[in-house]
């Protein structure tokens, strides 16, 4: 991945409720938005779930159906090898990444042998040691999602890869929270600090709140990596789509961390801009005369003041000047010389 700026990721998930052209127009959504990858999901539902596996809080109200399993739920969400060729290829078309996250030992032996280089582990995922190995075995680059960790298990996920020879600098670990959408008061978006400096790797967040300003905030705080889900329309059936942006708001979100990012690129010290030089005169002041002044008379703080422009003395020389006799006359407001 690119690291010379801040990696967008538009997740897509399962927003596309099982069907290709929504699936295209996920990515022709992802495109016109600006991101830098769209992000599918990739699993076996009966290798994801058992048949005892209820679905969450949100995913029932969400779906508005309280009577099927996260299996049955799931089943209806799952992409096929072929439906992965084509989105790929479509994306091929559009010039844009394709990239998935994998949920299952047979989906990140799939993910691999289709050619992708980078794998996300979901939070879900993080616990689950078969599955952290044979991704070290597969992949040269690392996300990790942090929803519901704690900082050992961070550790210990952490560990996997470093031990199979994976550099920390091949590794991403994303500040995230399980919860769809995510209440503000448990962002906790300070973790993604800690994290940083806990484990000395590049860091991220994958957002779930609703709007854009955390993500972009996340940005500010030193994000390398932003995901965020998106959807073709919040009131689509499905469990994520109504904590998703639409592609205006995907759209939005991309370009204030475009701007961000810009903004907080300078050198860090501070020093005037090129872009405001041209300002300083007309900002500052200089000392000039406050009323007429003759030719031998004192400059005082009863016959001087300080006025824009401040293409003159400066008015910190102002104890230079008072005490000087003018050495010519003087109209007022003229810039004072001595």
């Amino acid at each position: 991945m690119n690291r010379n700026k801040v990696v967008i990721i538009a997740e897509a998930g399962v927003n596309h409720n099982g069907n290709i052209q929504n699936a295209f127009a996920l990515v022709d959504a992802a495109v016109a938005a600006g991101v830098d990858y769209v992000k599918f999901q990739t699993f076996k539902a009966d290798q994801l779930v058992s048949v005892n596996a209820k679905k969450a809080n949100y995913q029932i109200q969400n779906t508005n159906n309280d009577k099927e399993s996260q299996l049955e739920m799931l089943k209806k969400l799952e992409l096929t090898s072929e439906d992965h060729e084509l989105i790929i290829q479509y994306c091929i078309s559009k010039n844009i990444q394709f990239f998935s996250t994998a949920f299952d030992l047979e989906s990140l032996q799939y993910l691999s042998t289709i050619g992708l280089e980078i794998v996300k582990v979901p939070s879900g995922e993080l616990t689950n040691l078969p599955y952290l190995r044979l991704a070290a075995t597969l992949f040269k680059e690392i996300i990790i999602s942090t929803g519901m960790a704690t900082t050992a298990e961070i550790s210990d996920a952490l560990d996997v890869f470093t031990n199979a020879g994976i550099s920390k600098d091949n590794i991403t670990i994303l500040h995230c929270n399980t919860e769809y959408p995510t209440p503000m008061e448990s962002v906790n978006l300070k973790a993604m600090l800690h994290v940083g400096q806990e484990f000395g790797t590049s860091i991220g967040y994958s957002d779930h709140t609703l709007g854009i300003e955390v993500p972009i905030s996340a940005v500010a705080l030193g994000a390398s990596m932003i995901e965020k889900h998106f959807t073709l329309d919040k009131m689509m059936d499905g469990p994520d789509h109504k904590a998703s942006l639409e592609p205006n708001e995907l759209k939005a979100m991309v370009t204030a961390i475009r701007n961000i990012e810009v903004a907080i690129s300078g050198s860090g010290l501070k020093e005037p801009s090129e872009s405001e030089m041209k300002n300083i005169a007309i900002a500052r002041k200089s000392i000039v005369a406050k009323i007429a002044i003759k030719e031998g008379e004192v400059f005082t703080s009863d016959n001087i003041t300080a006025k824009r422009p401040g293409n003159g003395i400066s008015p910190m020389k102002w104890d230079t000047v008072i005490g000087n006799v003018a050495t010519r006359d003087y109209v007022m407001d003229e810039l004072i010389e001595i």
